[in-house]
């Protein structure tokens, strides 16, 4: 009964890791048509999508070179745009949450749980419930330059990281905070040198959540942002377009694939992080 018992297990092991590499492939396959059919020329793209290159086909690195100088407007300053706002919110946003976060958990007042759970609660306002009145208030307050729009981004990134800090904070023993309060420690010295080194799978995982959201965001900067001084990558794809809205598939393909290729270089080097941020902010909360 046992060897049955263990071979019926074996059995289930095997049949989950299959379905899981389905899975898998299924999420894998957008992107390796990208990568293909970034390689084919226009006309193959549209008739041959799932065709791999072929002499007629294959165009090398034209559609790249094409989506670079398409437009006139300089890739790298797209590039160079992505980056800035991707790094500014980013660290904007986790330094400015996992304070809060402390804070609230540690103060635990009437007014500290209100901000916890408007900014829970702001996680399910959609935001084209507030994308026009965002656009014009922006403009107003002079949001609207790659250098300020990461406040914008901490608006609407704060309620998740808040979320997964607080569920951390509340895990870590509030000893080693006292003890570091003995030994002369303020509480920017505290959090600083014993609190946010103990976040760090927390910080990791909000991290790369924050960055990947940021990084391929269209919408927020198409409407914020002067696009014709200032267009991030996403922008920049956009815009591949020739007259009466016909648009290059093989160039857009090809600037897709440039985009991408450095979120999954962080998402694989940090991805061990995620799931244990995630389930300690989750477990210990």
């Amino acid at each position: 009964m046992k060897d049955n018992a263990f071979k019926m297990a074996e059995y289930g092991k095997k049949a989950l890791t299959a379905f899981l590499a389905l899975i898998s492939i299924a999420y894998v396959f957008p992107v390796f048509m990208v990568v293909v059919n970034s390689f084919k020329e226009n006309t193959f793209v549209k008739t041959e999508t799932f065709a791999m290159p072929t002499g007629e086909s294959f165009v090398g690195w034209a559609n790249f070179i094409k989506g670079m100088t398409f437009g006139g407007y300089p890739f790298v300053n797209s590039v160079m745009y992505s980056v800035v706002i991707t790094v500014l919110s980013t660290a904007l946003i986790i330094v400015v949450t996992s304070m809060a976060a402390w804070y609230i958990t540690r103060v635990d007042t009437d007014f500290c749980r209100a901000v916890y759970y408007l900014c829970v609660f702001s996680m399910v306002v959609p935001f084209q419930m507030l994308m026009f009145t965002l656009s014009k208030t922006a403009d107003n307050l002079g949001f609207n330059t790659p250098w300020t729009i990461p406040v914008i981004y901490l608006g609407f990134g704060a309620g998740l990281a808040v979320f997964m800090f607080v569920g951390f904070v509340k895990g870590i023993p509030l000893d080693i905070e006292e003890a570091a309060s003995i030994d002369g420690c303020g509480p920017l010295r505290t959090f600083f040198s014993v609190v946010l080194p103990m976040m760090k799978p927390t910080l990791v995982s909000v991290t790369i959540l924050e960055m990947m959201w940021v990084w391929n965001d269209y919408l927020l900067p198409y409407l914020v942002l002067d696009i014709t001084e200032y267009r991030t990558l996403p922008i920049h794809i956009q815009y591949l377009k020739g007259s009466y809205g016909t648009v290059d598939l093989g160039a857009t393909m090809a600037l897709i694939l440039l985009s991408i290729i450095p979120v999954i270089i962080f998402y694989l080097a940090c991805q061990k992080h995620i799931i244990k941020g995630v389930a300690a902010g989750a477990v210990k909360g």
